[in-house]
C-alpha cells in the first residue's frame, strides 16, 4: 500500500483587495503519495500558483486542512512554517534564487546553516550534492561564472541538501533553452528514480509530460487529475519502495 505524503481536504484561499473578494482556491482536495512525480498545470488565474504556495508552506489556506508527512500545517505560524519548509521541502525556482556573491558550495550549504550543521558537515554535504548533479568541478564558482543550466543544477543540489520529503520545482526550465531544459528534466527524472517525491509546476505541455501524473487546475478547482500514460510504468525497484512505505534513499 502506498504511503500518503500530502493530503489536502477542501482547501480554499481567498484574498480581499479593497472591496473585492478573490477566491483563488475554492475547494481543492488532493492526495500525493511518497515517490510520485506530479505535474501541476493550469492557465493564468487557475489557482496553481496559490496551490503551490500552500503546498510549499509559503502560505496558509483560508479554510480546509493540509497534512504534510503526518503533520497538520494548515494553521501554523510563520516561524513554524519556516521550520517545516527547511526540513520537509526543497525548492527549485525558475530564477534560480542563488546568492550572487556566494560560491556554488556556499549556496548549496545555505539550508544547513538554518538546520544547525557545523561548517565541516555543511561543506562535505554540499560538495557531495554538487558532485551528484555533475558540478563537482564548479564548487568555487559564483553564479555569474556559470551557465543557466549549471545555475539550475546548483539550485537542485541546494534543494536536495536536507533530504526533504518533497522537491517542489516551480517552472524550473522557464529561463532555459530547449537543450538545457531537456538536461534539467533528465536530472529531475534521475532524482525521482532514487525515490524522491517531485511536484513540478509548469505551463509547458512538453515539460509536464515528464511527470507520471498530471493535475490540471482551472478557476480555483482541480479540473483533471490523471496518470500520464505517455510515461512508461514505474521501475520495479521504485514500485517496491513505494508500496513498502519505507523511507527512500535520497540522491544526496
Amino acid at each position: 500500500m502506498q504511503k500518503e505524503l500530502i493530503t489536502i481536504k477542501d482547501i480554499g484561499r481567498k484574498y480581499v483587495i479593497g472591496t473585492e473578494v478573490i477566491h483563488a482556491l475554492k475547494s481543492v482536495s488532493l492526495t500525493i503519495n511518497k515517490g510520485e512525480f506530479v505535474a501541476l498545470m493550469g492557465p493564468s488565474g487557475s489557482g496553481k500558483s496559490t496551490l503551490m504556495n500552500i503546498l510549499g508552506c509559503l502560505d496558509t489556506p483560508t479554510n480546509g486542512q493540509y497534512i504534510l508527512n503526518g503533520i497538520d500545517v494548515s494553521r501554523m505560524s510563520d516561524n513554524e512554517l519556516a521550520e517545516v519548509r527547511n526540513k520537509e521541502i526543497g525548492f527549485v525556482f525558475q530564477t534560480f534564487n542563488l546568492l550572487p556573491r556566494s560560491t556554488s558550495l556556499d549556496n548549496v550549504a545555505l539550508p544547513l546553516i538554518y538546520a544547525g550543521a557545523s561548517k565541516k558537515e555543511r561543506d562535505a554535504r554540499a560538495q557531495k550534492a554538487l558532485e551528484n548533479v555533475g558540478l563537482g568541478n564548479r564548487v568555487t564558482h559564483k553564479p555569474n561564472e556559470l551557465s543557466g543550466g549549471q545555475r539550475q543544477r546548483v539550485a537542485v543540489a541546494r534543494a536536495l541538501i536536507n533530504n526533504p520529503s518533497i522537491i517542489l520545482a516551480d517552472e524550473p526550465t522557464g529561463n532555459l533553452d530547449t537543450k538545457t531544459s531537456i538536461e534539467i528534466m533528465g536530472l529531475l527524472e534521475e532524482i525521482h528514480s532514487k525515490g524522491n517525491t517531485i511536484i513540478l509546476v509548469t505551463h509547458e505541455e512538453d515539460i509536464a509530460q515528464h511527470a507520471h501524473r498530471i493535475v490540471r487546475m482551472r478557476d480555483g478547482l482541480v479540473e483533471n487529475d490523471y496518470v500520464n500514460e505517455e510515461v512508461k510504468s514505474v521501475s520495479p525497484r521504485l514500485k517496491a519502495i513505494q508500496e513498502s512505505g519505507n523511507d527512500f534513499e535520497n540522491i544526496v
